[in-house]
C-alpha cells in the first residue's frame, strides 16, 4: 500500500492542526479512517485559514446589502459594486502575516499577488494597489530587517506587475515585534456583464490548470497562518511561497482576454491550499463533483507527492474550468502568452472530489463536507471583557498637566519625530504610484487615493484605514472609528463611500479576551457600516497573530481590523485636495471640538500614557459631518479639505501646508486645553481652507447641516503661529517630518 493511502492516524492529525474531535467527525462523515492524503486535504481546508471556524457565526452578522451592490461578501473570490455606466468595482484585501514575519520580502511580494490574481479572475483588471503595514519599535534591528524586506517585496512585485501603489498607511508599536502585519487590497474594473464566477458546472467538462508549473514552495501554508508564532516557526520556511510579477502579468493578460470569449465556465485562483481548495470550492458552489489527476500537472520537481501537488500554494496559477468543445480555443490563449494551460480533469455528477495518480484513486472527499458554508466546523467560541479594560476607562485627563505655549511647541516638534507620524516618503517612494493608470492623487495629495475611471468622468476614491490603538482601547468604539476614518478620507476627496472589504487581524481566538475584542469588533463595524450605508463585500480573518515568547507566555498583536473601502466621485474634475493653495485662505475648523486627548499618540508616545479610553466619537454627528463636507466641496465653496486624524489639528494642520511650503496662523479655543486642541484626536472633525470671496458661499452650505464650525484663522507665507506664539517654519518641520524615517534606517 502506498503512503498516500495508508490510514491516517491522530497524531498525524494533530499535528496538522486538526482537533481530536474533528478528526472523529471526518471519519464519521467518510464511514472509515482517513487514509494520509485526505487528511491532509481536510487538514488544509478545516484550518482557520479557510474554513473561517472560529469566526464565520460573527461574520455572517455584518451588513452585506447596500444600494451599488453586484456581488456579495462570500459568493465570490471578492465582492463586486455597482459604479455605473455599465461597470463593476471588484476589491478586496488580505493578510499575508505569518509568510512576511519569517520572509518578509517573498511573504509581502506573493501577497500582493495573490490578491491580484482574487482580482482579475473575476474578469476584473486591476487599477490600484493599497497596503497596512504594521511593525514593532522601529529602533529594534528586527523592524528594519522587516520593514525594508516587506516594501521591497510589495514595491518589487507591485512596481514589475504594472499596478499602481495609490494608498496606505505605517504604524509601529512594540506589539508587533514578532508579528508584523502585511494587509495588501486590489481594486480593479470589468464590464458588469462580463464577471467570472468561481463556480464549477456542466458534468463532463474538462478542468484546466493554468500558468505556472507547480513546486514545493507553500505546501500546509493555510496550516502555517493557522497557529501562534514560535521561536520554532523559522522551521515552516518552506511554507513561504515565492512569486513572480513577470509570470503574473502574463496571466492577467491571458486571463483577461479568456474572459473576452465564450469558452469560461468558472475560474478561480490557486491560493491558499492550491489545487485543493479551488477544486473543492469550486466543486462545492456548483453543488457538482470532479476527477482530477495529478499526474497531469506541470511540475517543477518531479519527485512530488500527491500531497504536495494538491497542498502546493506556487504562485501564479488558476483553475479553470471550460466549456467541453473549446479546449483548442483556451489552450491557444495561454500558449500565445507562453503559459503552462493543461486539462489535469473533468467535472462529474458529484458530489465528490476524487484524485488520481497514474490511474489509481488515492483519495475520495465530499467537495460540500470541505467548504466554509458546507461541513466545515463552525464553533462559538467563548469570551470575556479583560480585566484591564475597565481600568482603562478610569483614565483621568486631568493627572496630565497642561502644557504652555512654549511647552507645545517643543511637544509639536517632537511629534513629527514620532514614526507614526512623521512622513513615509522612504515606504511611498519604492512604489510607483502612477504606472498604467491614472492616478490623480500624485499630484493632488488628498485624503484618499483617486483613480479615474477610464472612459468616464468618474473616479475612485480609495483608503485603508485602523487606528489599532484606539481599537486596543475599546474594540467596538475603536473599529467603528475605523469604519468612520476611512468614510471621512473618502469624503474629503468629494467621493461618496460606497463599501468596504475587511482585514480581521487579531490573536489566538481560544483567548477569551481576545474572542472578546473580536466580537465587539464585529458588533463596532456593523453599526458603523449601517450609518454609512457602507456593506461589507468581503475580506480576511487572520487569526493566531501573536508571539510565544521565552518565559512561555504569549503576547498578542493589537487588534487590528483593517478597513478598506471604495467611493465613488462622479465628476473626477470635483476632486478635493488637502493642500493649501495660497497665502491668505481663511481656515474654518468643522465639527465638534472636545477636550480629549485619549489614546493619542500624543498621550501614548510623549506623555507615556499606555492605558486610557477611545477618543471621544459619535457616530451621528460624524455622518453629519461628512454630509457636509462633500457638500461644500461640490458647491465648489472651498480650496482644501483634510481630516483631523493621528496627531491631532496640528499635524492635520502641517500636512496641508507642507506641500506648497505655507504656512498657518491660527486661534485655540480658551474652554479647551491646549494640549487637547493641538494634539487631540476627538474624532468627527475636518478642516477647511476658503477664499475670502468664498466664505459666505461656504458657510450658506453648511447651514443646512448643523455642524459647528469655528474659525481658526488664516495660511501664511510659511509661518507657524498659534495664539500669537512663533511655533517655527514649515520648510524647518518639513525637513525633519520628511526625514525621520530614512535616517532611522540608517543609523
Amino acid at each position: 500500500m502506498s503512503a498516500a493511502i495508508q490510514p491516517a492516524t491522530l497524531e498525524q492529525a494533530i499535528e496538522m492542526g486538526l482537533r481530536p474531535e474533528e478528526f472523529e467527525a471526518i471519519a464519521e462523515h467518510l464511514g472509515r479512517t482517513p487514509n494520509f492524503t485526505e487528511m491532509c486535504i481536510y487538514s488544509v481546508m478545516w484550518s482557520e485559514h479557510c474554513s473561517y471556524k472560529n469566526s464565520i457565526m460573527w461574520l455572517k452578522t455584518l451588513p452585506k446589502d447596500g444600494p451599488h451592490m453586484l456581488v456579495k461578501a462570500g459568493e465570490e473570490n471578492a465582492g463586486i459594486v455597482d459604479i455605473g455606466d455599465g461597470l463593476g468595482c471588484a476589491f478586496k484585501i488580505e493578510s499575508h502575516n505569518h509568510p512576511s514575519a519569517l520572509e518578509p520580502y517573498q511573504g509581502a511580494a506573493t501577497g500582493v499577488g495573490g490578491i491580484n490574481r482574487d482580482i482579475f479572475t473575476m474578469g476584473a483588471r486591476p487599477i490600484a494597489q493599497l497596503n497596512s503595514l504594521r511593525f514593532g519599535a522601529l529602533e529594534e534591528a528586527r523592524t528594519k530587517w522587516l520593514l525594508e524586506g516587506v516594501v521591497k517585496g510589495i514595491g518589487d512585485y507591485g512596481n514589475s506587475f504594472g499596478i499602481p501603489v495609490v494608498g496606505g498607511e505605517v504604524f509601529f508599536d512594540e506589539s508587533y515585534h514578532q508579528n508584523p502585519l502585511v494587509n495588501a487590497m486590489s481594486v480593479g474594473i470589468l464590464e458588469t456583464n462580463r464577471i467570472i464566477s468561481a463556480t464549477a458546472s456542466g458534468v463532463g467538462n474538462p478542468v484546466y490548470i493554468v500558468g505556472s508549473a507547480t513546486g514545493k514552495d507553500g505546501i500546509q501554508g493555510a496550516s502555517f497562518a493557522s497557529k501562534d508564532m514560535t521561536a520554532e516557526s523559522a522551521e515552516d520556511l518552506p511554507a513561504v511561497q515565492v512569486g513572480d510579477p513577470f509570470q503574473e502579468k502574463l496571466l492577467l493578460e491571458a486571463t483577461l482576454e479568456l474572459a473576452g470569449t465564450d469558452a469560461v465556465v468558472g475560474m478561480q485562483d490557486m491560493g491558499a491550499a492550491g489545487i485543493t481548495c479551488s477544486t473543492s470550492e469550486m466543486s462545492a458552489a456548483g453543488g457538482v463533483g470532479m476527477d482530477i489527476h495529478l499526474d497531469r500537472v506541470p511540475l517543477r520537481q518531479q519527485d512530488m507527492e500527491p500531497f504536495e501537488i494538491l497542498l502546493s500554494e506556487s504562485q501564479e496559477r488558476m483553475l479553470v474550468v471550460v466549456k467541453k468543445g473549446h479546449e483548442a480555443e483556451v489552450e491557444a490563449i495561454f500558449e500565445k502568452w507562453d503559459l503552462h494551460a493543461e486539462a489535469i480533469g473533468e467535472v462529474t455528477e458529484g458530489p465528490h472530489l476524487r484524485y488520481f495518480v497514474g490511474g489509481e484513486l488515492i483519495a475520495e472527499v465530499e467537495a460540500h463536507n470541505l467548504v466554509l458554508g458546507g461541513g466545515a466546523p463552525v464553533y462559538e467560541r467563548e469570551y470575556e471583557e479583560p480585566a484591564w479594560f475597565a481600568e482603562s476607562q478610569t483614565f483621568d485627563a486631568t493627572t496630565v498637566a497642561i502644557p504652555s505655549l512654549e511647552e507645545a511647541a517643543a511637544i509639536a516638534e517632537s511629534l513629527i519625530e514620532q514614526p507614526n507620524i512623521a512622513s513615509k516618503r522612504w515606504v511611498t517612494d519604492q512604489y510607483d504610484s502612477t504606472v498604467g493608470t491614472v492616478h490623480r492623487g500624485a499630484n493632488r495629495p488628498s485624503d484618499a487615493g483617486v483613480v479615474s475611471v477610464r472612459g468616464t468622468n468618474k473616479a475612485l476614491a480609495l483608503t485603508v484605514d485602523c487606528n489599532a490603538r484606539y481599537v486596543d482601547a475599546d474594540p467596538y468604539t475603536g473599529t467603528a472609528i475605523a469604519v468612520a476614518e476611512a468614510a471621512r478620507n473618502i469624503s474629503c476627496t468629494g467621493a461618496v463611500p460606497s463599501a468596504i472589504t475587511n482585514c480581521l487581524n487579531f490573536g489566538n481566538p481560544y483567548n477569551k479576551e481576545v474572542y472578546w475584542q473580536f466580537v465587539h469588533a464585529i458588533k463596532g463595524m456593523s453599526a458603523a457600516c449601517e450609518r454609512f450605508q457602507t456593506p461589507v463585500t468581503g475580506g480576511n480573518v487572520s487569526f493566531y497573530n501573536q508571539s510565544t515568547l521565552e518565559d512561555g507566555t504569549t503576547k498578542s498583536v493589537f487588534p487590528t481590523p483593517t478597513i478598506g473601502m471604495v467611493g465613488v466621485m462622479e465628476d473626477r474634475s470635483k476632486h478635493m485636495s488637502l493642500d493649501f493653495k495660497e497665502k491668505g485662505e481663511l481656515l474654518f475648523l468643522l465639527g465638534e471640538v472636545t477636550n480629549c486627548i485619549h489614546s493619542s499618540e500624543y498621550l501614548a508616545n510623549i506623555v507615556g500614557v499606555k492605558r486610557s479610553p477611545a477618543p471621544h466619537f459619535d457616530l451621528e454627528a460624524e455622518a453629519a459631518l461628512h454630509s457636509a463636507v462633500r457638500a461644500v466641496i461640490d458647491a465648489e465653496t472651498v480650496q482644501a479639505v483634510h481630516d483631523v486624524a493621528d496627531g491631532g489639528l496640528f499635524v492635520t494642520l502641517l500636512e496641508m501646508g507642507m506641500p506648497r511650503g505655507l504656512g498657518f496662523d491660527i486661534v485655540t479655543d480658551s474652554d479647551i486645553r491646549l494640549d487637547a486642541f493641538l494634539f487631540g484626536e476627538g474624532q468627527g472633525r475636518v478642516v477647511v481652507s476658503c477664499l475670502e470671496d468664498q466664505q459666505d458661499a461656504f458657510l450658506d452650505v453648511l447651514e443646512a447641516h448643523q455642524v459647528p464650525v469655528v474659525l481658526l484663522g488664516h495660511v501664511t507665507k510659511g509661518k507657524l503661529q498659534v495664539d500669537g506664539h512663533l511655533f517655527g517654519y514649515v520648510d524647518e518641520y518639513r525637513n525633519t517630518f520628511d526625514n525621520v524615517l530614512a535616517e532611522e534606517m540608517e543609523a
